[in-house]
Formats: C-alpha cells, structure tokens, sequence
C-alpha cells in the first residue's frame, strides 16, 4: 500500500534530478560532436552542435548547484543530503562548507570548475577548440556520471544529491506518513569543518583539480593531431595557474589543519594529503620540463608524459579519497558510496588514452640528436624534474599500501609513524630540489660560460654557508645533520635566485616569476623545517598526571595542564588564566589569558586571551577541540583544549518526581552524637546544640499521651555572624520513630535530629550540608611554533611568482599567436 507522506517538497528534488540527467547527456553530445569536429577540421556544424551541447550541460550544472544550495539553505531534511550535511544551527557560511561536504557535492563543484574553464577554452582555444574540448567533455561526462543516480540493468551508477531520505535510511519512523515532523533537525556538519578555511579551501582545491585537465587536453590534442611543437607554448600558462592554484589550495588545507584540526601541525603526511601533493608535484616537473623544451627541443616525451600523467594522478587521487579504500589509514577521507567501479573506468579512460596516444606518436615525437650539454640549464631542469618524478614514486608507493593490499590480497601495514618515514625519504629530495633551483640559475640554455658560472656558484656557496650557519645557531636546529643540509640548500636557492631578481631590476621583469616562485619554495621549506624540528610543548605538566572528572587519564598527560576557573597558574614565561567560557552552539569557547610577568618588577609586559573552542560529539568519540592561535613575527603560541568539565546534570535529574526523596541536592550527611551545649563546625561557620524542647508540636499530626515529641534547638553562626535558629523534631509515635528536618537555605544546611540514646546520654543529629557551586575546569595543551611565518610567507611569495610566469607565458602565447 503506497503511502502519502505529508510535508514533502519534492519539485526541487525533481528539478535537481532533471537537469543531471540533461548534464550528462548534453555532455555525452559535446564530447561526439566535438570529437567529430576534430576528426573533419572543415565542418563547423560539429563544432557548433560541440558549442550547444557544452552550454547546455553549463546551464545545467549552475542549474543543479542552485537546487541543491536551495535545499540545504532551506532545511528541507526530507532529501538525504541535506539531512546528512546541515543543521538549522548551522550559519551561512558553513552552509556553504556542507554543500560540498559530502562526495556528491564534492563532485558537483569539480564540473563547476570545468565549466568555467570550458567557457574560457570556448573563447580563448582558437585552433585548439576541438581537440582540447573533446577531451575536457570527456571528463565531463565521467563526472556527470558520478552524479546522475539511476539504475540499469541492476547497475547503480552515480550517487544523487537529490534522493530522499527515506529513500536511503531505514527506520519505523518512515511508516508515519508525517514522519518530517519528527526531524527536529539535520545530522550537521563535521566539526572539523566549521572553519572559515573550509569554506575557500576545497573550492580552491577542486579549481586546481579541475585545472589540470588543460594542460593534459592540449598534450592529448597535440598528439592528437600531430602538432607536436604546438601544444607546450598554450599549455604554459595553463600548467602554471593549475600548478599555482592547487598549490595554493594545498596550503589552504595547511593553514586549516593548523588551525582547526587537533595534531599540532600544518602537515601530517596524511594519505588524503599525499593524493593532493603527488600531482601538483608531477606538473610542477612537467612545467621544468615543457620550458626546457622550449628553449632546447630537448625532453619532449618527457614533457608529455609528465604533463598527461598529473592529470591521471588526480583521478587517481579521487579514487583513494572516495573508494573507501584508506578509511583506516586517512582521518579525512570520503567514505565509500559505491562508486568505485565508475572510479576505476574514469582512471582507465584516460591511463589507456594516454599510454595509446605516447606509444602510436612515439617515433613521430621531436627529437634533438645533439645531447644536453652538462652545463646547460634544460640538462638540470630535467634533472630536477626527474628528483620530483622519484619523490613521487615514493609517496605513491606507500600511500597505495591499502591499494596493493586490496587489489593482490597482501597484507603490508602502513608506515607505524607515517611522518617520520615520509620525512627521511623526502627530506633528502628536497635537499637535492632546493639546490638545483638555485644553482641552475647561474645556467644559460644550450650552453654556459664555465668560468663564470663557478665563480657564481663558489660566491654563493661561501656567503650561504654564513649565512645558514647564523641561522641554524639561531633556530638551533644543529643537531639532526638533514636538518642542516635542508637549511644550507634553501638558502643557497635563496640568494641564487635573488641574483636572477636583481637582472629583473636592470628591466628584465619578465624572466622574474621563476625566480620568485623558487624563493618562497626555499622560504616554505625553512620554514616548514624550523616550525617542525623546533617546535615544543609549553604546557609542560611536569607530575606526568591528570586525573579529572569522566577521565582516567588525559592523553599525553605530561603535555597537558589543568586550570580551574579564575586560579592563576604559571607556564614557562606566562601566568596563565581561565577566565570563563560562553557558548555559541554547538560550540563552547573556553578564554585563557595570558600575561607575560617581569620577573624583576612583577609588572605584566603583555597581556592578550586566547578563545579555542570545543564541542562534545558523541559520533566522533567526545570532545572535539579546536585551537586558537596567538601570531608573533617570530613565532606562535598554539592553544587546544584537550578536557573541560562537563556540563551533564546530576544523575538524579533524570528521576521522576516519584523518585525523588528530597535529599538528591546534598552531599552525604555527617552523623554526630552531641549533647547540649556543644559547639561544632560545618564548611561556613559553626553551630550549638542550645537545648531541648520537650513542648515542641507539628501540626496536622495528633498526638496520644503515649507519644513523645521533642525538639533540638541549635544555633547556626556564619562566618558573617549572622545567626540562624532552627529547631528539627524527633517523634516516637505508636512504638514507630520519626524525624522531621530543618533547613538553613541560606547556608546550604539541613538538620535532623535522628535518635535519642539513652544509654549513653547522647542526641544523635544528621547534618546535610549542599555541594559549593563546583568550579570550572580545563585542561589544554600550549605549543610554540618557532619561525612558522616563513612557511606562510613562502607560500604567498611562492604563489606570487607563479601569477608573474603565467603572465609572461600567456604574453608570449599572445605574441606567438599574433604572428601566425
């Protein structure tokens, strides 16, 4: 029997789902039309049924966006996706971050890209139109695929961002037609992402993903068509913005887990962190080689190859983030939505297209008979193109363990310490990079002076090693010998490159973006060295324990400190304070000042609060924390909480009123047996035992001539002198004793006098006394990074350089244009 559910809005869901199958068909259309344009270079009308099919799938892609942001915007929790990625709590901005929370969304914003490129191929590409969009159509419609949700032939293809949430969640509560009205609320979004990082992050990422599709089309095209010499000198400059904004985006996934994710760090070697780096390292060799072959027509398969793989390695990326397969060796990877089989296809297509197309044009590629001279700057391109292409190896290999694992039914564990191990293989690349960055920009293409290129070398390598010897005594970072030869060669890269800067100063700016670019890479890897290698934990808990409340024992104890609310404690060079908290849900901000002390005067020299926040999660394990950063030039003070008292109620507040006897609200009563006159003390005062009243009465209660009722008159003194007099009441009625309390609110007190003793000549009294308000409580770690902000400078300089080549590379590309 079907079933009318009541409050669903289904026409946007509807809508959604429309324009994705009309994605993935106009795609499918604009990849045969242009295809057949390219294969008949005299009829237009391909191209132009190429043109509408690729507007068409544009249309519907901006068109699918806007529902589904409609959808989360509106809280319309009847769809799965909006259910699992939102909440009503959620601000805008992270409304934002869920839309590409999940893989579909994710998916969703990589064909945004796309398109925004296409558009500018359409009107940029000239010549190029064709091929290059065929391959890029191709592409295209693999994502569209991703997406589109149906089944065929008992086939699941894609994953919709458009299906119900009864549809995927089973449950009793879907029987209920109005079962909408028992969903207060979405699942939310991931903790980890409320950071304002996540919301420029990934669309900068997936840009770069989607960006090096271009270059890989034009070295396709060129194949292709036969245009071998052709296709380099258009896809510079878009090698150049791939490589800028992927890298731009790896570093913004840097400054979030720096300031969002709880290790400590800015990069761990994360296998999700391996599968961004990989690529944008291949095209960053691609890019050394492609100039060097402009300039020596040497190294063209080389170029070629390194060009097309890159685009490979990020499907391939794709593949480990979203299949599943490192769900227990990465913290931040997708999980699997059954898509892995589209996955695969989508890295085959282009793996076969790219091994065909190098194999069949192999002989027919260009070649220089005359071999590169050693001291020719396109002979050490190609040699650090090679060092990047090996480090690439190595980060492949390990982080394909699960992979290998999986595919041939081996069992090989993942690296223990996954940092240290990539840090010994990839330190001494970046030795061997940072070296030749500088030292290959005293080379002349094709040939060098030798005199004068040693003069130049010897010059640096003398002041770099001052120069690295002040820093490595500043930073100390003398004890680990890589250390040294990582700080040794980015400062020989350094003033290599500040040479080249100072030709750009006589009016050579064009030939100054390479050089740029190598002086922030030498910069971030200082950086990244120093921060890395020196930086310590200030939060030093030197009992190596802290027991608190829930807790046995805090993770790391001897690295953490306990602060109790408004109770100064030192650290190191600081008086550290907890000063309160407030809240903004889910989250709650815990405020620890800092003042730095004279030590002579005692006067405060600096005082500035830190605000990390947490909340308690229970699906991901309890308290998440978030950190919050204190910047110096020189360094920064990171602040986590990694424990806070709990703001659960007692257990007793779950009771019912039928439970409850009264006494939940006091600690456990102290028993004494007293006499009159005696004085005894309780937490804020004292109190007397002033006599016996034996005319005491209760009212509503008759009372026989055999019953007996008397009354315990005491005397409450605060610690203000303020006096209170209470008087409990002791009945024996009917052979049967009772008591009847007396409270003092005002001091928290509760009374009863509990029995007569006769025997001993004693009173028996029960005192309850309630709990004092209990303080707040946290428990944090404090880490100085030194030197940190040659990481993040290096990155901008680094980035800065790549903008000023790809302007200098499109010029060309114009000036070359112009001349044909």
């Amino acid at each position: 029997m079907e079933v009318n559910f009541v409050g669903e809005n289904l026409l946007p869901g509807q809508i959604g789902q429309f324009f994705i199958i009309l994605a993935f068909g106009a795609s499918l259309l604009s990849l045969i039309a242009y295809y057949f344009s390219t294969t008949n270079e005299n009829d237009r009308s391909w191209r132009n049924i190429g043109r509408i099919g690729f507007f068409i799938n544009a249309f519907s892609i901006f068109s699918i966006g806007a529902i589904l942001f409609y959808i989360i915007y509106n809280h319309l929790f009847e769809y799965h996706y909006a259910w699992a990625h939102s909440s009503k709590s959620l601000p805008t901005y992270y409304i934002i971050s869920s839309f590409w929370e999940g893989q579909e969304g994710s998916f969703w914003l990589w064909m945004f890209w796309q398109v925004v490129l296409g558009v500018i191929l359409v009107w940029k590409a000239k010549t190029w139109e064709s091929p290059v969009m065929t391959v890029l159509m191709l592409a295209q419609t693999f994502l569209s695929s991703m997406i589109i949700g149906v089944e065929i032939f008992g086939f699941h293809i894609g994953s919709s961002p458009f299906i119900l949430l009864r549809e995927v969640v089973e449950g009793p509560i879907f029987s209920d037609p109005n079962y909408l009205s028992m969903i207060a609320d979405g699942n939310g979004l991931n903790p980890l992402l409320q950071n304002y990082w996540m919301v420029i992050h990934p669309p900068t990422l997936f840009l770069g993903f989607a960006s090096m599709i271009v270059p890989f089309a034009y070295a396709a095209a060129g194949l292709w068509t036969k245009r071998f010499a052709d296709w380099i000198t258009p896809a510079l400059p878009w090698a150049l913005f791939a490589v800028m904004t992927l890298g731009a985006g790896i570093i913004m996934g840097s400054f979030w887990a720096y300031e969002a994710l709880n290790f400590g760090g800015f990069w761990a070697w994360d296998p999700v962190e391996n599968a961004s780096v990989i690529p944008w390292f291949t095209l960053i060799a691609a890019v050394h080689v492609m100039i060097a072959y402009r300039n020596s027509g040497h190294s063209y398969f080389t170029a070629t190859f390194l060009t097309m793989v890159s685009f490979v390695l990020v499907i391939y990326a794709s593949y480990l983030t979203r299949s599943g397969v490192l769900g227990e060796t990465s913290v931040h990877s997708f999980t699997d939505l059954g898509l892995n089989e589209q996955l695969i296809a989508f890295n085959a297509a282009f793996f076969i297209i790219m091994i065909v197309l190098l194999v069949i044009n192999k002989k027919s590629m260009p070649s220089s008979e005359k071999e590169e001279d050693v001291y020719s700057r396109e002979f050490w391109l190609f040699i650090g193109g090679l060092v990047l292409t090996i480090a690439c190896v190595q980060m492949i290999a390990t982080t394909s363990i699960p992979v290998f694992n999986k595919v041939f039914g081996t069992k090989v564990a993942p690296p223990i310490d996954p940092i240290a191990h990539y840090n010994k293989w990839q330190a001494g690349f970046a030795v061997v990079i940072a070296f030749l960055s500088g030292f290959a920009q005293f080379l002349k293409y094709k040939k060098t002076e030798t005199a004068k290129f040693v003069a130049a070398t010897i010059a640096t390598f003398l002041l770099s090693l001052v120069l690295s010897a002040v820093i490595i005594y500043v930073t100390k970072v003398y004890t680990n010998l890589m250390f040294i030869l990582i700080i040794f060669s980015s400062v020989f890269g350094i003033l290599a490159n500040v040479r080249l800067l100072g030709d750009a100063i006589k009016g050579k700016w064009k030939l100054a973006g390479a050089s740029v670019a190598h002086i922030g890479f030498a910069l971030l890897l200082i950086g990244a060295l120093v921060a890395a290698a020196t930086n310590r934990v200030v939060s030093v808990n030197n009992s190596g324990y802290i027991a608190v409340a829930g807790f046995d024992k805090v993770e790391k104890p001897g690295d953490n400190l306990f602060l109790t609310q408004d109770e100064p404690a030192l650290m190191g060079d600081y008086r550290i304070t907890y000063v309160g908290d407030s809240v903004v849900a889910p989250n709650v901000y815990y405020k620890i000042k800092y003042e730095r002390i004279d030590e002579e005067t005692g006067a405060v020299k600096e005082a500035f609060t830190l605000k990390p926040f947490a909340q308690n999660n229970a699906k991901m394990g309890g308290l998440i924390g978030t950190p919050d950063t204190k910047h110096y030039i020189t360094h920064d003070i990171y602040t986590l909480i990694t424990a806070a008292a709990s703001d659960q109620k007692p257990e007793h507040a779950a009771m019912s009123e039928d439970e409850k006897t009264g006494f939940e609200d006091y600690e456990e009563p102290a028993t004494y047996e007293v006499n009159v006159g005696d004085t005894l003390r309780y937490r804020n005062g004292f109190y007397v035992i002033e006599g016996l009243n034996k005319n005491a009465k209760l009212e509503n209660i008759p009372l026989s001539p055999s019953d007996v009722i008397v009354g315990l008159k005491i005397k409450v003194v605060s610690a203000k002198q303020e006096e209170y007099h209470v008087e409990p009441i002791f009945l024996i009625k009917s052979g049967t004793t009772y008591d009847f309390n007396k409270d003092v609110n005002e001091q928290g007190l509760r009374f009863r006098f509990s029995n007569i003793i006769p025997q001993k000549d004693k009173l028996e009294i029960m005192v309850y006394q309630k709990p004092l308000p209990e303080k707040k409580w946290i428990v944090f770690k404090a880490i100085k990074f030194p030197y940190i902000n040659f990481f993040w400078a290096g990155t901008i300089v680094m980035t800065v350089g790549f903008l000023m080549s790809i302007f200098r590379r499109n010029k060309e590309y114009k000036r070359n244009a112009a001349k044909k």
